[in-house]
């Protein structure tokens, strides 16, 4: 069963998303910087230090925003027909 911490990731990606795509939306950060943005935090994930566990985490946080970039979840891209 999550806790209170898969909780709260859960609710932070949702609001961090959110304000990604108003910022688009609203022409004050254009996709290539929004996707740099999402970029930076993958990269700083992937050098962090710590034991094992600690790595652990870093890697799969690291791949799920990955994943958010290749999906374009937080860009509106136009739909192709």
């Amino acid at each position: 069963m999550p806790d209170v911490n898969d909780y709260s990731g859960m609710a932070a990606l949702s609001i961090c998303e959110a304000l990604l795509l108003a910022m688009n939306d609203h022409k004050i950060l254009p996709e290539h910087e929004i996707v740099g943005v999402l970029r930076d935090a993958a990269a700083t994930h992937e050098n962090a230090t710590g034991d094992k566990a600690e790595m652990e985490t870093h890697q799969a946080v690291s791949e799920l925003i990955k994943r958010i970039i290749a999906g374009g979840n937080s860009v509106r891209r136009p739909q192709s027909d």
